[in-house]
């Protein structure tokens, strides 16, 4: 059976993303109206049909295994192919092909998401559309739409049905028919159904129960419990990802495998025997549906919870393996396009790796290790192996603190998830006793936050790794390795405690980055996503830092692997988040002499940060004196902006933004102008104030904005421009036709979106980068 879930995660892939064309060609087949799909459809059903005879005999059963198998790759694929026609054709995609007005009636088929982005807040949630009308034409429609609309939707509930009006546009997402971007506030026509109401009063209830709690507490008890993560700090977020516990701040089959567990384990207390337990285990995953939501993401979760639930049982090995073919079967067949998906991945390899590796691994130990210790153990390792590679192909790092992360949480998820559970129960009946319960869950939570925040901190809690096709073959290889000596590795004290050892050295003392970073480097840029990080070479372990970014410990580690143990100047070119966030990377066991900061203290929130900041690690900050000049080890540092006073200041564009310190850097011969965010106005100014200045090295001011005069940048004559620039931003940079006017000067662009952190090199005279990811 798991080679049946294999084929069917196949021909989803395939299926998903075939060709429009080759779709509706295999879709029209399909088309019941036609003799041609009823041949093709009546030759999958016998060939269905002659596979379960010949399984009966087991000398056919590897010819009936490889016939089942190519009969579930084509079930898959036409039910994708007939799914994407009926989406791409019909009225709603012709009337967004048209960019049409509707007005629409439609059930809201997910919890409306509050999203923050530059032109403003915006509600986004999906629908399922009833009827829509355009073109002067109404439709009866039955297929799912994206929402965008203003921050008043944020009060719709799921299950209801309302109207509305708004503008269609074509979706790049093959799982829904269009986006439609709702121009008026939903008009209530029915309410959600009985169960969503329930569904929504105990998830009400559980917010409650620690409502008193502090803030991570009180939004990780709701995260843990149904996969409600609103509100989650991004910080701790991101630490919940460095440590490899993001599985906890999502719907996932632990959530399912433990509500389930406990209710069938309070089942078998009262007296439920045989079939009425597998009546409760199923009222058990239907309610946790209802709770976390019957969204593609949480069915895929809940088939994986009962995987796991039929693992832990009698036989566990053989069921376990049968059910995870099964249940990749069934969920493909429901909806294709999980197979593309990286959730549907990592589900389907970690609950392998926990059937396959971790009974094996358990059992190696078992001779030096109590029985439960061990599997405590072998599950989270094994689970943690078996995803490794696909998720540095995703993310360019390994997690090396991943798996020691599990462990210590492991105790307190559990009774985290529990008490969460039985808080909101109870707080519908008394509210004292479910405040009581949901307290006992948010001192369990502390403890996943203490670890998750601590581990973050590590030196070693994860390095890059690169998603090459080599490097990622060697990690698999590697992974595979592991996967066939870990039982030998396991089954001796001395061995395995050797290997716990190493484990744990590795992650509190930072790894060597051989050959990093290169000699004579007098300049690096840091790759700490969507800011400015940069570190100029003052010998012996010092540097000057200009700006730390919005990440902290992304900024530390850059540090780190540049061996700065000191830093005796700090420039903040001005006070925007992307600039300053990361201050406490710099401070993390690194003194500071001095904080140079610009003479605008806009906004007054981040001036008000940094001061703070500062104040508490008794570092004297001092604002950039206009002209002043500062010589540091082997280099020379110049502010050639902003002028003394407020009268020099451009008054047009961002205020803060041309504010930016300006710092012409002179180190070994080479002549570098670092320009935090300035814009068109206060480049102007410089130009004029500057005359002929020309240097080698640029980094380009504003990450690479649209908004440049290019005269003065192709007037500095650079030999090499940086672009400090996060991947995949929302902003759009850098502009394309700055990167173009570059090229075309003969300019070589660096950006640490594609080539991870840069460094600029003087060697005899000559200039050189080099990068890391």
């Amino acid at each position: 059976m798991p080679v049946l879930g294999l084929g069917a995660w196949i021909g989803g892939l395939l299926a998903a993303n075939a060709p429009t064309g080759l779709r509706s060609w295999c879709t029209g087949l399909l088309g019941l109206d036609g003799p041609l799909g009823a041949v093709l459809l009546g030759t999958v059903l016998l060939v269905g049909v002659w596979s379960a005879w010949r399984m009966r005999s087991r000398a056919a059963s590897r010819g009936a295994t490889a016939e089942a198998v190519l009969l579930v790759v084509v079930a898959v694929a036409l039910i994708a192919m007939t799914k994407a026609d009926r989406l791409a054709s019909g009225p709603v995609a012709d009337l967004a092909d048209q960019g049409a007005q509707v007005s629409a009636v439609a059930r809201i088929a997910s919890d409306p998401r509050l999203h923050t982005g530059r032109f403003g807040d915006r509600v986004i949630l999906r629908v399922e559309m009833i009827e829509v009308r355009g073109r002067a034409t109404t439709y009866a429609v039955a297929v799912p739409v994206l929402v965008i609309a203003d921050p008043g939707w944020v009060r719709v509930r799921l299950g209801s049905t309302v109207a509305f009006s708004g503008r269609l546009a074509v979706s790049d997402d093959p799982d829904v028919a269009a986006i439609l971007v709702a121009r008026s506030d939903p008009e209530s026509i029915r309410g959600p159904d009985v169960w969503w109401r329930g569904a929504e009063s105990v998830r009400a209830s559980l917010r409650r129960s620690v409502s008193g709690r502090p803030d991570a507490q009180r939004s990780l008890v709701p995260a843990l419990v149904v996969g409600d993560d609103e509100g989650m700090d991004p910080d701790l977020v991101e630490d919940f990802k460095t440590t490899g516990l993001t599985h906890l701040t999502a719907v996932s089959g632990t959530n399912l495998t433990l509500l389930v567990g406990f209710m069938v384990i309070i089942a078998r207390w009262a007296g439920v025997r045989g079939r009425w337990l597998t009546a409760v285990a199923a009222a058990g995953i239907v309610g946790f549906l209802l709770l976390a939501r019957a969204e593609p993401s949480v069915l895929r979760a809940a088939a994986m919870g009962t995987v796991g639930l039929l693992g832990m049982g009698s036989n566990g090995l053989r069921k376990g393996t049968r059910a995870l073919g099964v249940a990749v079967v069934v969920l493909l067949l429901v909806d294709p396009w999980l197979a593309t998906t990286v959730g549907f991945a990592l589900s389907v390899l970690a609950t392998a790796g926990i059937l396959l590796l971790a009974p094996t691994w358990r059992d190696a130990m078992c001779g030096w290790l109590p029985r439960w210790a061990a599997e405590a153990i072998a599950i989270p390792a094994a689970a943690q192996l078996a995803c490794t590679p696909l998720v540095a192909a995703i993310s360019d790092q390994v997690s090396l603190v991943a798996v020691g992360a599990n462990l210590l949480v492991a105790p307190a998820v559990g009774p985290a998830t529990v008490l969460g559970l039985a808080g909101s129960l109870l707080g519908l009946i008394v509210p004292a006793l479910g405040a009581l319960c949901g307290t006992g869950a948010a001192w369990c939570v502390a403890w996943i936050v203490l670890i998750a925040e601590e581990g973050a901190r590590l030196p070693g809690a994860a390095i890059g790794w690169g998603a090459t096709p080599l490097s990622i073959a060697t990690l698999t290889f590697g992974c595979v390795l592991m996967c066939w000596g870990a039982p030998l590795l396991l089954r001796s004290p001395v061995t395995g405690v050797g290997c716990a050892g190493v484990m744990i050295l590795s992650v509190v003392v930072a790894p060597p980055t051989p050959g990093w970073p290169v000699s004579g480097w007098v300049l690096a840029v840091c790759d700490v996503g969507q800011g400015d990080a940069l570190v100029l070479n003052a010998g012996d372990g010092q540097a000057v830092v200009v700006d730390t970014g919005p990440d902290s410990p992304a900024l530390d580690g850059c540090l780190s692997r540049l061996d700065v143990r000191s830093v005796p100047l700090l420039v903040l070119t001005h006070f925007h988040a992307d600039h300053i966030d990361g201050l406490p990377g710099v401070f993390e066991d690194r003194p500071v002499g001095e904080v140079m900061v610009s003479t605008l203290a806009e906004p007054a929130s981040g001036a008000a940060q940094v001061a703070e900041q500062a104040a508490r690690e008794q570092a004297p900050v001092t604002p950039a004196s206009y002209g002043q000049t500062r010589t540091l080890g082997p280099m020379t540092l110049q502010v050639l902006w902003p002028p003394a006073g407020p009268a020099g200041l451009a008054t047009e564009g961002s205020a803060a933004n041309n504010a930016s310190v300006v710092l012409l850097v002179v180190i070994h011969g080479l002549r570098m102008l670092l320009t935090g965010d300035i814009e068109p106005e206060a480049q102007e100014a410089i130009a004029r104030s500057v005359a002929g200045l020309q240097v080698d090295v640029l980094k380009v001011p504003h990450h690479g904005s649209r908004h440049q005069d290019l005269d003065f940048l192709l007037g500095l004559h650079p030999r090499l421009a940086l672009v400090s620039v996060g991947a995949d931003n929302d902003y759009g940079h850098p502009a394309p036709e700055l990167l173009a006017a570059l090229d075309a000067s003969g300019i070589e662009v660096e950006r640490t979106d594609f080539q991870g952190d840069l460094l600029v090199i003087e060697r005899d005279g000559r200039l050189m980068t080099e990068t890391r990811r």
